[in-house]
């Protein structure tokens, strides 16, 4: 009798940190799409270099499925502390296979964790030549319940291993052999029977993380500056640019502090550059003083900012969709800005270069809101279309009478740079004539103030419509935006009803009073969000005049995502409350 029968599987590692947990994610999740599977990777962990547990989970399927699960299939315990962690956060069932080191699976709270398979990973390393290679026979034995094909990790232990000699790479092959032998005799036995689909074509997709969709966006989008002060969830982006940044012409500043940051990306816009700051909501606490100047001065500029919990430094490696109000109210005065909130890689990847055009266009700050569950989690993909991909600089060559705010009907000047011309380009942090000087004029100010608000019927004109799956005449529709787009259309999957639909934005800020269309036609709305107040309902409310029942709100704010689990239960109707 199989333990486990299932087209989709959910493993969890846990461990310290600097055990190295994030390596065997990466080592299998390469394998198993190389065998042709669809991988998902989401991590959870705590804000520490060593110490502390962590997790991570992977989910392997016949069919795309990327969306965090609290059901666990297989959990492999890598410290004393793992399987209390996964019990506290109902991580575990009777249903879970635990396979792990004797003094690891006797460390139950209670009887609630399923059957339990020994396996001496550290004494099989110590064997081969060190705990080092504890994690190499660990993800053997994952890899063989999965028939991956033992020349595909071969081939991956090489090259990872490579620069460190010829016996690092054997001792790293030895310890895989001893684990698959390990993970085939589960097979064998039966004790573990998973009936996944491969697929040849999947070995061809990219796999991708969060991170890296921002960044390759931002490169297509024809970044060439950034400046940025290191801030989880947010570091991941600078980093990557910085690592591509002679291949692709770019200047990286590291900053003092994100002050500085946000006033050379604005610098770098004023003399024809297309800048963008990553940062997370506390460092952009910091930078509204810039946001005021750039609304001012009518810059454009790009803004990722990948949220985690707050107040202060709350919980730095969590996830939270707590900063839409930040980012939509910050800065003094009014001023027009746009937020776009990427749902999927693809979005996180067309969003971010549109980003560059958008605020060039208007002339106003662009902000790509992300999180840490969105950035730290990684998945196959088909390879990004290109082919779309067109920027445009929206720079007008000068004449001698330019002038930088001339007033407009839709409120867009004719944006000139220094030396490209034979006008002058001015501008300061005062309110000023269309000339770009000084004023105190009170005749004046009220102009320049009204022309920069009459953007927002041109943004709104470009409004980025919600994307609606299910049936047209649903009864229930349920709202998303931002990194909850694959959470709550797998539970609308999973639930296969006739009357129940989903509604993502991916642009939150501003919305049309056309969304009210859709959302009038339903018997009830709901929705899910990951602060404590609904904050995106707000906007809603205050944007269009349509309110959601606080009733109807599915809120939560622990730190970690919201599981498939979470939003069955709410649409079911088993209760309309906060999930913490």
């Amino acid at each position: 009798m199989n333990h486990l029968t299932s087209s989709d599987a959910s493993i969890v590692l846990a461990g310290a940190a600097g055990q190295g947990i994030e390596t065997v994610a990466g080592m299998l999740a390469t394998v198993v799409k190389e065998a042709g599977y669809h991988v998902f990777v989401t991590r959870e962990f705590m804000s520490r270099i060593r110490g502390g547990t962590n997790s991570l989970q992977l989910r392997i399927s016949s069919d795309r499925r990327v969306s965090y699960l609290r059901r666990t299939d297989i959990a492999v315990p890598l410290s004393v502390t793992a399987i209390p962690h996964l019990e506290r956060y109902s991580r575990l069932s009777t249903d879970t296979l635990l396979i792990g080191e004797k003094e690891y699976l006797h460390n139950k709270r209670g009887s609630e964790s399923g059957k339990s398979i020994e396996v001496p990973f550290s004494d099989i390393a110590k064997e081969i030549g060190g705990s080092i290679y504890t994690n190499t026979v660990a993800s053997g034995v994952i890899a063989a319940i999965f028939e991956v094909t033992p020349n595909l990790v071969y081939e991956y232990l090489t090259k990872r291993f490579a620069r460190k000699g010829e016996k690092i790479v054997q001792q790293n092959i030895e310890a895989y052999d001893r684990g698959h032998k390990i993970g085939s005799d589960l097979v064998k036995s039966e004790e573990v029977s998973f009936q996944i689909r491969k697929n040849p074509e999947i070995k061809h997709e990219l796999i991708l993380g969060g991170t890296d969709a921002i960044a390759l966006g931002a490169i297509a989008g024809g970044c060439n500056f950034i400046a940025s002060y290191p801030m989880s969830p947010s570091t991941g982006v600078l980093t990557f640019l910085a690592q591509q940044a002679c291949k692709f012409g770019m200047v990286v500043d590291q900053t003092e502090d994100e002050i500085s940051a946000i006033n050379k990306g604005i610098g770098a816009w004023y003399a024809g550059g297309r800048a963008m700051v990553t940062t997370s909501g506390g460092g952009f606490a910091l930078m509204t003083e810039g946001l005021s100047l750039a609304g001012m001065m009518e810059s454009p500029m790009v803004i990722h900012l990948a949220q985690r919990p707050g107040p202060a430094t709350g919980l730095p490696t969590r996830t939270a969709q707590g900063d839409l109000r930040h980012v939509i109210n910050a800065g003094h005065g009014d001023f027009p800005r746009i937020v776009f909130a990427p749902g999927t890689l693809e979005e996180a990847f067309i969003l971010t270069q549109q980003s560059f055009n958008v605020a060039a266009k208007f002339q106003v700050p662009v902000f790509v809101l992300t999180d840490q569950y969105f950035v730290d989690s990684s998945y196959n993909i088909p390879k990004l279309d290109l082919s779309a991909i067109e920027n445009t600089s929206y720079i007008s060559k000068t004449k001698q009478d330019y002038q930088r705010y001339r007033l407009t009907a839709d409120g867009i000047s004719p944006r000139g740079i220094p030396n490209n011309g034979q006008g002058t380009v001015v501008a300061d942090s005062d309110e000023h004539d269309e000339d770009g000087h000084i004023t105190e004029n009170l005749i004046t100010a009220p102009k320049m103030v009204e022309k920069r608000m009459r953007k927002f019927e041109k943004i709104r004109d470009d409004f980025i419509n919600p994307r609606v799956i299910g049936p047209d005449n649903y009864k229930s529709l349920i709202i998303s935006w931002g990194s909850n787009f694959h959470v709550v259309r797998e539970a609308l999957d999973e639930l296969q009803s006739d009357d129940v639909a989903s509604m993502h934005f991916s642009q939150v800020y501003p919305l049309p009073d056309i969304i009210r269309n859709p959302l009038e036609r339903a018997d009830e709305v709901l929705i899910v969000e990951n602060n404590v107040t609904g904050q995106f309902a707000d906007v809603i409310l205050t944007e269009t005049g349509f309110q959601i029942p606080q009733e109807n709100k599915l809120l939560k704010y622990d730190g970690l995502p919201f599981a498939v689990e979470d939003v069955i239960e709410f649409i079911e109707g088993g209760s309309r409350q906060e999930v913490s």
